[in-house]
């Protein structure tokens, strides 16, 4: 997984403008069955997909924390919702809530768990968005985790051998 992850950004630039066209057409002629197409990819790719070998996303990026996640997360802590906030986030360039260290805070290194993993953020729980309906709204996203999460190269690399455009 480690040579792997190494080269994935690589991996991704390299089809970079082939994702874009390709997904270009995509939004242009929409299956009806995409989701399914997509909900599909990701089961099988999560069935040999292990996350706690990779953590790539916790160790690189992070989530959006909504006002509900901030508050959910505050309470698990037992710390007012105002000290959460300015002990561990900011506000990014689009004015949302994210981490203000990467890897996140809350990954253990030594074994890739999260501390807070019952209660996460959406963003986190939801991750890396590619079994989620109305997938073809959230394909600029699905490009741009294929240079942070493994699986997500994989199951658009295999979109795009199952559905040829």
């Amino acid at each position: 997984m480690d040579e792997f992850l190494k080269e994935l950004p690589k991996l991704a630039e390299e089809k970079l403008i082939e994702n874009k066209k390709y997904f270009a057409k995509l939004k242009k002629r929409t299956p009806k069955k995409l989701d399914l197409i997509m909900q599909d990819l990701h089961k099988k790719e999560f069935k040999k997909t292990d996350c706690l070998t990779c953590a790539n996303c916790c160790k690189t990026t992070s989530p959006i924390f909504t006002d509900k996640d901030i508050q959910r997360i505050a309470k698990h802590l037992k710390m007012k919702v105002v000290n959460f906030i300015s002990q561990y986030l900011e506000r990014d360039t689009d004015d949302f809530y994210v981490l203000k260290t990467a890897p996140c805070t809350f990954l253990d290194l030594s074994d890739n768990t999260c501390f807070i993993y019952d209660v996460r953020p959406k963003a986190c729980s939801e991750y890396p968005h590619t079994n989620r309906r109305k997938f073809i709204q959230l394909t600029t996203l699905t490009i741009k985790n294929t240079e942070i999460c493994p699986a997500v190269y994989n199951i658009v690399e295999e979109l795009k051998k199952k559905l040829i455009l």
